[in-house]
């Protein structure tokens, strides 16, 4: 799963690059005025963020699918066992004290 998500932030920076790259090219051109350049540039990292903003979800959502898969205990219940652990470490104290 790393390696699939590795890849896919890669291929996204590598296309934002090359999306820099040729809007540089036109305007060395003259193709494109630096404020078109700057309007395009600003999409392109706008379309680019909201990409990244799904591949975060979808990463998240494979990463709880797969946590449900294995039975693994989550944070909350890892924190709640804590808890309960401390309150019964501190009764368990009270308890050795008053015999």
């Amino acid at each position: 799963m790393f390696e699939i998500v590795r890849k896919a932030l890669l291929a996204g920076l590598g296309a934002q690059e090359k999306a820099k790259e040729l809007i540089d090219e036109l305007m060395k051109k003259g193709e494109l005025s630096q404020t078109e350049a700057a309007k395009l540039m600003k999409e392109v990292m706008e379309k680019a963020e909201k990409g990244s903003g799904e591949v975060d979800k979808k990463v998240t959502e494979m990463a709880q699918k797969t946590l449900e898969r294995l039975n693994l205990p989550s944070r909350k219940d890892v924190e709640a066992l804590e808890k309960n652990v401390q309150e019964l470490t501190a009764r368990l104290k009270r308890l050795e004290e008053a015999k």
